[in-house]
């Protein structure tokens, strides 16, 4: 192995949370980066490349491994969602579906004949893919990419007391959508100093429509919604998981962009966050009552607050520090 290529739509989150402080290890080789959204034939050297797959293919890069697979050292994939169960399932619209179906499911047809390995991001989704032998690789973000928020936006709020709760959800969320919405209508109600701010699709937005107090923003590109982070602020972030077969498989992801907005967290208790409380980090169960009781309770107790924050960012600088030993597959290539 000479070098790790990567083949992705990149820039996006699944490469930043798993693979870009793997490839900046020690002792790791020198990588390259290739967007795949391109129709242009990958201009990248295949001689001794190591590939790596992030969650997509397309049929320029097919044609691309075909031609080239006696010139490469192997073939991986990264896998961080239960696609086919998304694929099938009702919450992402048709679009996406068809998306995932034509760019992740249908090109392993051709691709399996020249994998070598397979991640997963979670046990359990790793349990699904029992058939590729799937190895599991949590994620591990570079520090960068959460610790580097200014300090100064964290007391903004703080100087007049208004506190604001964030559930910034992608567009396969819509039952957690139906979950909050009458939880957050009666916080709003019975605490006059709370704000909302909610990232909703065309479907999900009519869920908080004639809510006051209430900001309904569009889902953004990761890059602005990076940069977004950086300069906003939220008091309380709500990471919600309704019981389902594509929620078993999460990875724990969204503690990384709690931490970046240095929030209290609120996670669904389960295979992704954990089965109960545990120190200060809070996951109640999936039950609006134990959430509003929950919510409640941060919104009345800044020292909570920042017990919750601190605890969350403790964790996901673990998962930093596990970085550190790269690709332990590909060392002995």
């Amino acid at each position: 192995m000479k070098r790790i290529v990567v083949f992705g739509r990149i820039p996006n989150p699944t490469f930043d949370y798993y693979l870009a402080a793997r490839l900046e290890a020690p002792d790791m080789p020198p990588y390259e980066v290739a967007d795949i959204r391109g129709r242009e034939r990958p201009a990248v050297d295949a001689d001794g490349a190591f590939v790596i797959l992030c969650r997509y293919a397309s049929p320029s890069v097919l044609r691309w491994i075909e031609s080239n697979a006696e010139h490469l050292s192997g073939v991986g994939m990264l896998l961080d969602d239960d696609i086919p169960a998304v694929v099938t399932g009702r919450d992402a619209d048709f679009f996406y579906r068809l998306f995932l179906w034509y760019r992740a499911l249908w090109p392993l047809r051709r691709l399996s004949r020249h994998l070598d390995i397979v991640w997963a991001s979670t046990a359990h989704l790793a349990s699904r893919l029992a058939a590729a032998k799937a190895v599991v690789l949590p994620p591990a973000p570079p520090k960068a990419l959460w610790a580097s928020r200014q300090e100064n936006a964290d007391a903004r709020g703080r100087m007049n007391d208004d506190v604001l709760i964030g559930y910034h959800a992608t567009g396969v969320h819509l039952e957690e959508h139906r979950f909050l919405r009458p939880i957050i209508a009666e916080v709003l109600r019975e605490r006059p100093q709370v704000r909302f701010e909610v990232f909703a699709d065309r479907r999900a937005r009519a869920i908080w429509q004639d809510l006051e107090r209430v900001q309904i923003r569009e889902p953004m590109p990761w890059t602005d919604y990076l940069a977004d982070a950086n300069a906003g602020r939220v008091d309380i972030m709500l990471v919600p998981l309704a019981p389902s077969h594509v929620n078993d498989s999460r990875a724990p992801t969204k503690r990384i962009d709690v931490a970046r907005y240095r929030a209290a967290g609120v996670f669904s208790a389960g295979a992704a966050y954990g089965h109960a409380s545990s120190g200060a980090e809070l996951r109640p169960a999936y039950d609006p009552t134990s959430w509003r009781q929950v919510i409640f309770q941060l919104v009345d107790d800044l020292e909570g607050r920042d017990n919750a924050a601190i605890a969350t960012r403790m964790a996901v600088l673990q998962m930093t520090l596990a970085a550190g030993t790269g690709f332990e597959a590909l060392r002995a290539r």
